[in-house]
C-alpha cells in the first residue's frame, strides 16, 4: 500500500500504557485501576502482549507505505511512555518494547525516551533499571506539593515523595526530569500556588509542564462511544468535578499563570510552549514534535497518530483493544477499533496557525494575515499587548514572526476564536 500524497514517516512513537493503582476524580486519561493494574487479576501482562503485537501491525503497514527503516526512512527520534502509568511496566519489559522498536521502527543514535511516572514509594519504578533499559526522560505527576491539595485531588502521593522520585531519578543518571503541575484547584491561593511553584524548583528538575486543572465532560462531547478516544466518567467523578468547579476562578488562575512565567523567566527558564517551561536544551523533543505538526505513531488503547494528512486513533475500551489483537485461537490478529479524520487544507492551515502561536517561536505575520479576519485580529492583539514581534538573533535568522506575549497566553482562546 502507497503512502497517500503528503503522508510522511513518522519521527516519534506514543505508546499508551493504560493502567493507574487508582483514578484521580479530575483524570480524562483512558486509565483503568484497581485489580487490572495488580494481583492475580492484573492485564498488565496481557496488555504488553498485545501491544507487541500492535507494533508489529504497524511497523508491517509503515513498511508497506514508507518502505523499511534505512536511508529512505528516517529513524525514530523520540519515543514517549505515557498513560495511565508507564512506571507500572518493569524495566525490564521497557526494555524489550525500545529493542522491539528499534528493531522495525529504528531508533536514533540519542533519541529522546520519555516514561511518565508516579512519585509514590510503589508505583515510581527503579529509575536505574529504567536507564538501563534506554529511558533517558522521566516525567513525575506530582501535580502539587501541598499535602491538602494532593488529598483533595485524590492522589496517592505525599509532597516528600516528589522529593524522594527526583533525587532517585538523578542519582541514577537520568538525563532529563520533568515535573507536571496543576494550578486553578478549587480553593487555591495564589498563596498556595507559589508554595508549590517554589518547592518544585528547589527539587531543580530539568522541565515544567503547568497546566490549568479542567473539568471537561468527555460523555456529552460525544467522545466515549464504542469508537472513542476516552472511557466514560464516573458518577464518583462527576459528582466530585460538581463539587469542584464553583471553587475554581479564572482571575486567579491568570494571576497564578502570570506569577508562574515571570518567575521562571527570571530564573532562566525557557518558556518555549503555552504550557511548558525548560532549562536550556531540556525541551520535550516528543511534544515539540506534536507542536510543529510533524508525523508520529501511536499505539495502545486511545492513542492519536499523525501522518502529516490523516488523524488516527484507537478506541479506548482495553476489552476491544485486546479482543482485536489477541482473538481466539484460530482468529487473526486485526488492528484495534478506533477512528480517523482526514484534514482538508483549510483545517491545515488553521491547525498548523494554533500550534505555532502556542510556542514561542510563533508563526508568519503572512500566515497570521491570511486568516479569517487577520488584519483586524491582528491589529487588535498588537493593540490589546497579545502578541509581540519575535526578536531576530545572530543564531536564528527570524524575520516578520509574530508570537504570543504572556498576557496573549492568557488570552489565547479568544484570540484563536478570532481567527478561526
Amino acid at each position: 500500500m502507497s503512502a497517500a500524497p503528503g503522508a510522511r514517516p513518522p519521527v516519534a512513537l506514543y505508546v499508551h500504557v493504560p493502567f493507574c493503582l487508582s483514578v484521580c476524580p479530575y483524570c480524562d486519561f483512558v486509565v483503568v485501576a484497581g485489580s487490572a493494574a495488580r494481583g492475580p487479576a492484573s492485564r498488565i501482562a496481557t496488555f504488553v502482549e498485545a501491544l507487541i503485537v500492535e507494533l508489529g501491525l504497524r511497523a508491517d503497514a509503515l513498511d508497506a507505505r514508507f518502505g523499511p527503516p534505512g536511508p529512505g526512512r528516517p529513524p525514530l527520534e523520540s519515543v514517549y511512555f505515557g498513560g495511565g502509568t508507564p512506571s507500572l511496566l518493569a524495566a525490564g519489559t521497557i526494555g524489550d518494547l525500545l529493542d522491539l522498536v528499534d528493531e522495525r521502527f529504528g531508533l536514533a543514535p540519542g533519541a529522546e525516551v520519555t516514561l511518565e511516572a508516579n512519585p509514590g514509594t510503589d508505583e515510581r519504578g527503579d529509575p536505574r533499571a529504567l536507564r538501563e533499559a534506554g529511558v533517558t526522560r522521566l516525567s513525575f505527576g506530582a501535580q502539587s506539593l501541598r499535602s491538602a491539595e494532593l488529598r483533595a485531588l485524590g492522589r496517592r502521593h505525599r509532597p516528600v515523595d516528589v522529593a524522594t522520585a527526583v533525587a532517585a531519578a538523578r542519582a541514577a543518571g537520568i538525563g532529563s526530569i520533568n515535573l507536571d503541575l496543576l494550578y486553578d484547584l478549587p480553593g487555591q491561593s495564589l498563596a498556595d500556588w507559589i508554595e508549590t511553584l517554589e518547592a518544585a524548583l528547589a527539587l531543580r528538575p530539568d522541565h515544567l509542564s503547568l497546566y490549568a486543572l479542567t473539568l471537561d465532560d468527555p460523555d456529552a462531547e460525544g467522545l466515549t462511544g464504542p469508537t472513542g478516544d476516552h472511557l466514560p466518567v464516573t458518577s464518583g467523578a462527576r459528582a466530585w468535578r460538581e463539587r469542584a468547579r464553583p471553587g475554581q476562578d479564572e482571575d486567579r488562575a491568570a494571576a497564578q499563570y502570570h506569577y508562574a512565567a515571570s518567575l521562571l523567566a527570571e530564573d532562566g527558564w525557557h518558556g518555549y510552549e503555552i504550557s511548558n517551561w525548560a532549562r536550556p536544551g531540556h525541551e520535550s523533543r516528543h511534544n515539540l514534535a506534536y507542536w510543529e505538526r510533524r508525523p508520529y505513531e501511536a499505539v495502545g488503547p486511545g492513542a492519536h497518530a499523525f501522518d502529516g494528512v490523516v488523524r488516527r486513533w484507537n478506541a479506548a475500551r482495553l476489552e476491544d483493544y485486546l479482543g482485536a489483537l489477541l482473538p481466539a485461537p484460530g482468529g487473526t490478529p486485526a488492528l484495534p477499533p478506533g477512528g480517523q479524520e482526514r484534514l482538508d487544507p483549510a483545517t491545515a492551515a488553521a491547525e498548523e496557525l494554533i500550534l505555532g502561536l502556542r510556542t514561542d517561536r510563533g508563526v508568519g505575520r503572512e500566515a497570521l494575515l491570511g486568516a479569517r479576519s487577520g488584519s483586524a485580529t491582528l491589529d487588535w492583539a498588537l493593540a490589546g499587548g497579545l502578541v509581540e514581534p519575535v526578536t531576530p538573533s545572530d543564531e536564528v535568522a527570524v524575520t516578520a514572526r509574530i508570537r504570543l506575549t504572556t498576557r496573549g497566553r492568557l488570552l489565547s482562546n479568544e484570540l484563536f476564536s478570532r481567527l478561526l
